[in-house]
């Protein structure tokens, strides 16, 4: 028998208080297909920053308004990006948005800016990179304004330029379109997130798809002990 959405989030709620280079090719500057690729999970709800054959691959549940999420990228955004431009990782980020008081809020927002930097664009098209999303998502998260008001287009796409995407990609981000349904998204994250840990649920949660396992991010070694493993 499940348990109530509703009780959970309450009580996930509660534990969140508690507790790379460029080639030339006839004039034209074009991105290195050598670059940690950046998609859509098969789902929808997921992005995936990193090579496909990385020996080492983990799911990051996170929400934009949550103040240990953002410990976490402050902690090890840069060894994460690290390690997904050597092709070491691969990293899948679900974002979720229980901290909301309504669809399309703050975290929504932010969720589909995420979502947004997947997405080619300009002319000729151009995409970002999983290093450069993933020093998106260290700066977003950095600049995090809980129960505030979410960042504007101009503030992101200063942090998009800033993690190095393309102008495109950034405007893009910017413009603020819809790149996924943020309800059926976190609908979806929540389950998963469920099925991992039904009793002690929060984020951030970092789950490790090749063991199938919860890690423990509150060892300091976390992320070396992975690699290493």
């Amino acid at each position: 028998m499940r348990i109530s959405r509703a009780v959970v989030i309450i009580t996930m709620a509660t534990l969140i208080t508690v507790v790379g280079c460029t080639k030339q090719v006839a004039g034209t500057a074009e991105s290195d297909p050598n670059k940690p690729p950046l998609s859509v999970s098969k789902d929808g709800y997921g992005i995936v920053a990193g090579f496909d054959n990385a020996p080492k691959k983990i799911e990051i549940y996170t929400e934009p308004q949550c103040n240990h999420c953002a410990d976490l990228q402050a902690d090890f955004g840069a060894q994460l990006a690290y390690y997904i431009a050597v092709g070491q990782l691969e990293v899948t980020y679900r974002p979720m948005t229980f901290l909301d008081d309504n669809t399309g809020g703050y975290s929504g927002q932010v969720s589909n800016a995420l979502f947004l930097a997947t997405e080619k664009t300009g002319k000729p098209e151009v995409t970002a990179n999983g290093t450069e999303f993933q020093r998106f998502v260290e700066g977003v998260w950095a600049h995090q304004r809980p129960g505030g008001k979410p960042p504007t287009g101009d503030e992101l796409l200063d942090m998009a330029k800033k993690a190095g995407m393309p102008d495109a990609v950034a405007q893009n981000i910017k413009g603020g379109g819809s790149a996924v349904n943020t309800k059926a998204m976190d609908d979806a994250n929540f389950e998963y997130l469920y099925e991992i840990d039904s009793v002690e649920m929060g984020t951030p949660t970092i789950y490790d798809l090749d063991k199938g396992e919860k890690l423990d991010i509150y060892d300091n070694n976390w992320l070396s002990k992975l690699i290493q493993s």
